[in-house]
C-alpha cells in the first residue's frame, strides 16, 4: 500500500547578512551559517483547494509538522503555514480563480528567497513499514537547484507515520542544510544566475547589425556593452548570436538590488527593458516587450 504526496518548504530568508545564525554539525558542534526562516507548504495539484488538502489528510499535516520540527531543532526560525494561510485568506490573496498556481502565489506573497520541494512516500509491507523523504531546494527567483537529498527511515513494525517521517528526515537533514548553506552563500557572494534572450520581432526592419544612435554600435554590440556594465562583477557569457537573436545563457545579477532588497529575475528584466527602450536607430526609439519564465528573461525588440 503506497501513500504519496508532495509539499513545498518555502524559505523566507531574513537578516542573515546581519547576524549569521548558529546551526548544528552532524557531531552537534555549533558552527556559523546562514539562517533562513522556513515555512512548510503542502503541494496542491491543478484546481485542488489547499485548505481541503490539509483538512482531509492527517498524514500530510503530520509530515509538515515533522519537517518543520527538524528545522526548529537546529535553531532555524520557522513560519507556521496554517497561520500564514489564514492570513492570506483574510486578505483575500487566494480566490477560486487563482488556486492553480498556489506555490508561486505563496512564495511571492511571503517574499520567499528559497523553497524546498519535499516528496514523502510511505510504504507498508510484511517485512516492516517505511518512509522516504526527498528534499530539493530551489532559488525562488531563478529556479536554480541548490541542494537535494533522499532520506530513508528504514523498515520498522510500526504504523506511526510521524516517527517514520521524522526518522527519514533526520537521516539527511544535516547534509542537506550544509549543501544549501554553501550554495546560498555562493549566490550571496557571486550573484544569481539568469539567462537573457534578445529577439527581433519578425515584422520589424531592425536587425542586430543595425547601428544604434549615439555610439553608432551595432545593436548586438550595444547589448553586450550594456551587459558588461550591468552584469554582477561583469560576469556574463554569450551562447550565440545571429542577425535576429542574441542569447546570453549565463548572466550573474546582484543578490541585492540598489535599494538593498532581494533581487529577482523580474526586477533585472525591468532594468534590461528600460535600457533597451532608451535605444534608438535612425531617430526611432526601439519598441520593447519582456517576458520572464523561471530564470530566463525574453526580450523582443522592434
Amino acid at each position: 500500500m503506497l501513500n504519496k504526496f508532495h509539499f513545498f518548504v518555502a524559505l523566507l530568508l531574513g537578516a542573515f547578512l546581519v547576524a549569521p545564525a548558529r546551526a548544528q554539525t552532524p557531531t552537534g558542534t555549533p558552527r556559523a551559517t546562514i539562517q533562513p526562516t522556513i515555512m512548510v507548504i503542502p503541494f496542491t495539484r491543478e484546481k485542488e483547494d489547499i485548505r481541503r488538502v490539509l483538512d482531509g489528510d492527517v498524514n500530510r499535516r503530520i509530515a509538515i509538522t515533522k519537517v518543520k520540527e527538524a528545522f526548529d531543532n537546529r535553531g532555524f526560525s520557522t513560519v507556521d503555514f496554517v497561520a500564514k494561510l489564514k492570513e492570506t485568506e483574510t486578505r483575500q490573496v487566494f480566490t477560486s480563480e487563482n488556486l492553480t498556481d498556489i506555490k508561486t502565489q505563496i512564495i511571492e506573497y511571503a517574499g520567499a528567497d528559497i523553497y524546498v520541494e519535499t516528496e514523502a512516500v510511505w510504504q507498508t509491507s510484511s517485512s516492516g513499514n517505511s518512509a522516504q523523504v526527498i528534499l530539493t531546494a530551489y532559488d525562488a527567483s531563478t529556479g536554480a537547484s541548490l541542494s537535494n537529498k533522499v532520506g530513508f527511515s528504514g523498515k520498522f513494525y510500526t504504523d506511526d507515520v510521524a516517527k517514520l517521517t521524522a526518522k527519514a528526515t533526520e537521516s539527511v537533514i544535516e547534509d542537506f542544510l550544509n549543501v544549501l548553506n554553501t550554495k546560498f552563500g555562493e549566490i550571496v557572494e557571486n550573484g544569481r544566475l539568469v539567462a537573457i534572450e534578445f529577439n527581433i520581432s519578425p515584422e520589424s526592419a531592425l536587425r542586430m547589425s543595425t547601428e544604434i544612435d549615439g555610439d553608432g554600435l551595432p545593436l548586438s554590440d550595444a547589448l553586450e556593452v550594456w551587459m558588461g556594465d550591468n552584469a554582477y562583477k561583469g560576469n556574463y557569457h554569450v551562447q550565440g548570436a545571429s542577425d535576429l537573436k542574441v542569447i546570453f545563457d549565463q548572466v550573474r545579477i546582484p543578490f541585492k538590488d540598489k535599494n538593498g532588497n532581494s533581487n529577482t529575475a523580474n526586477k533585472y528584466a525591468l532594468e534590461v527593458f528600460k535600457a533597451c527602450r532608451n535605444m534608438a536607430y535612425g531617430g526611432t526609439k526601439i519598441s520593447v516587450k519582456k517576458e520572464v519564465k523561471g530564470n530566463t528573461i525574453f526580450i523582443t525588440l522592434s
